[in-house]
């Protein structure tokens, strides 16, 4: 019986697929997610891989992991994992791209309708026994601007532009077949040029990933070039916005509202006490869920022990692989 720990926000995430996997020789044990009692869980309980949340891991594990073992990311992101150290350990460390794409999506729009509609507000107000309706937007005709035209930034296009009326202009640093998004994703126009895209936008979602080169890509300047009736909505990484001057922004009346599942540190914790994201009537937060539907988690953990899978029979090109182990 091979023995697979997995942190226990993510094995109750998909506890069914998890125990299932007994039957196949896989045994999934709860570890903690503090790296040094994960670690210690490696080594008393003789486990071989791990399933992980975003938490950053920098040491410990890494030491307690043998060679050949798998560090698999419960989902796409996965700069939380140290893929240099894992190397020089001989650890094969991988994640689970496609099969969040369509969750992440459906909850981006479901934050666009949010920010739209004012539902928040009025969720609120109402518990608090206040009747205050409140008159929305429309979404038809308005323009969107999706930054970042991958598998998730297609989709919302697709549901934006086929389903909603809404005009999809793409922001995307590759060349694209314009044809080709047009016809299958819905976007009016692909541009490389951040200024001309968002120029007219009255929504701004992201769907870049998180890196060095993009840490704060949305930043003073960037947040200047936005139309003051927009609205951000991030579903993507928190690091790549500057929550810093985001609040500065919206608290000045320069920007409509945000609408936010990720942040850069989680639980969220503001980059200054003054600026507090939470302090905001425009702004929306959720604890990243974009992901969290039964579904989706169903099928990260299914693919995260498909690689622990191909791993244990060597079938090494066959894995979502982020280092070169092998």
């Amino acid at each position: 019986m091979i023995k697979i720990g997995v942190t226990e926000l993510e094995y109750n995430k998909a506890r069914d697929a998890f125990s299932a996997a007994i039957r196949e020789g896989l045994e999934c044990l709860c570890i903690p997610k503090e790296e040094i009692e994960l670690a210690a869980k490696v080594r008393e309980l003789d486990i071989k891989h791990v399933i992980l949340g975003v938490d950053h891991y920098v040491g410990p594990l890494y030491e307690a992991l043998s060679p050949g073992g798998v560090i698999a990311r419960f989902g796409i992101a996965h700069d939380g994992i140290d893929k240099n150290l894992a190397t020089k350990k001989q650890l094969l460390c991988t994640n689970t791209p496609q099969v969040l794409n369509d969750s992440v999506a459906e909850y981006t729009i479901t934050l666009l309708l949010a920010a739209a509609r004012h539902v928040s507000e009025m969720v609120q107000a109402t518990r608090n026994g206040d009747w205050t309706p409140m008159v929305g937007k429309e979404l038809t005709t308005k323009t969107l601007a999706v930054i970042g035209c991958g598998a998730i930034g297609r989709r919302v296009s697709r549901i934006a532009s086929f389903g909603l009326a809404m005009k999809v202009i793409g922001c995307e640093a590759i060349d694209t077949d314009i044809g080709q998004m047009r016809k299958d994703f819905g976007f009016s126009d692909v541009i490389k040029d951040f200024a001309e895209a968002v120029a007219d936008a009255d929504y701004l979602s992201l769907h870049i990933p998180s890196k060095p080169d993009t840490r704060h890509f949305i930043n003073r300047q960037r947040l200047s070039l936005l139309p003051k009736r927009a609205w951000l909505i991030n579903t993507a990484r928190g690091a790549i916005v500057d929550e810093t001057a985001l609040f500065e922004v919206l608290s000045k009346g320069n920007l409509a509202g945000a609408a936010l599942d990720v942040f850069e540190n989680e639980p969220y914790v503001p980059a200054s006490p003054d600026k507090d994201l939470r302090t905001l009537d425009n702004v929306i937060m959720t604890p990243h869920v974009g992901s969290s539907t039964q579904e989706a988690c169903n099928r990260i953990a299914e693919r995260a022990l498909k690689n622990i899978k191909l791993a244990e029979s060597q079938q090494f090109k066959e894995m979502d692989l982020l280092n070169r182990v092998v």
